[in-house]
C-alpha cells in the first residue's frame, strides 16, 4: 500500500478520507453511541443534540476525538434461538388451510381521484397552551446560520448535501468527482430501512449508512428552498378499533392552522406543520374503505390521530394497498 494512498475513515459521523502518515489522535470527530430515533426527534446516544430533519442528523459533528480507523465495524450478529431440531420420533400435523368463502358480488373499489374532504379537527387544550408557550420563547430568538459559507465561496470540509454521498469540500477540484448520491427519502418501516430510489433493504442502520448511492451526478454544497423549509420524515403507525382504523403520527407541536388532513374513500393524505417550521407529508393509497364524513383528527402535543371509518367490518391485513406485483411475492 502506498505511503501516500487515501483511506476511508469508518468511524460513524466521520466518513471523512485521510491519509495514514497523516492520522494521529484529535483528526478524527466521530459518534461512540447509537443512532436514536423517538418520535420525530433523531441523535445520538452518546450526546445530547436532537434534530428532527435527516439531512441535519447525518450531519451532526462527532462528539468524540480520536485517530480515524480504516477498520470496517463488524456485522450484526444473527440472533440466537432455542429451538431444537425435531427427533425422529415427532410427528408433524399437516392440516389443509381454510379457504376464505369467495364473494358472489364483488365490490368495486371507487376511483382514486375522486374529490377530497377535509376531515373534522380537534385540538386538545395541552396543545394550544404548549404552542403559546414556544411562540413567547422564540420572539427574541436570533436568527441562525448555518456557516457553511465564507466570503470566498465555500467553506473546506462542508459536507455534500445529497443523501448518501460522505464526501466533504477540500478545493474547486472537489467538483470533478462524481457524486453518488440517492435522490429519494429514507423510509423506516416494520424494523426495515431503504431509500425510496432503490429499495435496498435492511434491518441495521449502520448498514442503511452505508447503501452506496445508485445516481450520479454532482456535488451539493448548499440546501435548496424546498429543504430549508425543513421538510422531514415523521413516523407514523397505525393499528385497528372496532369499526376504525387510527393512524398516528408522530409529530410534536403541530400547528392547526397550516395543517390540513383530507381523505376520500380510497386515499388520505396529510399535511403536517409541526416544530415551528417542519413539514411532513404522508399519502396512503388505502386498503379498504372509509367513510371521510364519519372520520376524524385529533391534534395533540406529541401526535396528530387521525381516526378513519370503515365501510364494512372487514379486517385490514395492512393500511396501504399492495400492487398485484407486492401481493404476488408475498404469497
Amino acid at each position: 500500500m502506498s505511503s501516500s494512498e487515501l483511506l476511508r475513515c469508518y468511524n460513524k459521523g466521520c466518513g471523512k478520507e485521510y491519509r495514514e502518515e497523516e492520522n494521529r489522535e484529535g483528526k478524527c470527530l466521530h459518534h461512540p453511541g447509537a443512532p436514536v430515533f423517538h418520535d420525530a426527534y433523531k441523535g445520538w446516544s452518546c450526546c445530547k443534540k436532537r434534530v428532527t430533519d435527516f439531512t441535519e442528523f447525518l450531519n451532526i459533528p462527532g462528539c468524540t476525538a480520536s485517530s480515524h480507523s480504516n477498520v470496517k465495524p463488524p456485522e450484526p450478529e444473527k440472533p440466537i434461538t432455542d429451538e431444537k431440531p425435531l427427533g425422529l420420533d415427532e410427528v408433524i400435523k399437516v392440516e389443509p388451510p381454510r379457504r376464505k368463502p369467495l364473494r358472489t358480488q364483488p365490490v368495486e373499489r371507487p376511483s382514486d381521484d375522486l374529490p377530497k374532504k377535509q376531515l373534522k379537527m380537534s385540538v386538545m387544550e395541552s396543545l394550544k397552551k404548549a404552542l403559546l408557550k414556544q411562540r413567547e420563547q422564540e420572539k427574541d430568538k436570533p436568527a441562525a446560520s448555518d456557516g457553511n459559507e465564507t466570503d470566498g465561496g465555500i467553506k473546506p470540509g462542508t459536507m455534500c448535501k445529497n443523501s448518501g454521498c460522505n464526501r466533504s469540500y477540500v478545493n474547486e477540484s472537489t467538483n470533478d468527482e462524481k457524486c453518488w448520491h440517492h435522490y429519494g427519502v429514507p423510509v423506516f418501516h416494520e424494523g426495515y430501512k431503504f431509500w425510496s430510489c432503490c429499495r435496498k433493504r435492511t434491518t441495521d442502520f449502520d448498514e442503511f449508512l452505508k447503501q452506496e448511492g445508485c445516481t450520479s451526478g454532482s456535488h451539493r454544497w448548499e440546501l435548496t428552498e424546498e429543504e430549508k423549509e425543513k421538510k422531514v420524515l415523521c413516523r407514523y403507525d397505525w393499528y385497528a378499533m372496532g369499526n376504525f382504523i387510527v393512524v398516528s403520527i408522530f409529530a410534536k407541536l403541530s400547528d392547526p392552522e397550516q395543517t390540513v388532513v383530507e381523505a376520500n374513500q380510497t386515499v388520505l393524505h396529510a399535511h403536517v406543520s409541526f416544530g415551528g417550521s417542519n413539514v411532513f407529508e404522508l399519502h396512503l393509497r388505502l386498503h379498504g374503505l372509509i367513510v371521510p364524513e364519519n372520520s376524524s383528527v385529533t391534534l395533540s402535543p406529541t401526535k396528530v390521530e387521525i381516526k378513519l371509518r370503515k365501510e364494512d367490518i372487514g379486517k385490514w391485513p395492512s393500511l396501504e394497498l399492495k400492487s398485484a406485483k407486492e401481493t404476488t411475492k408475498s404469497e
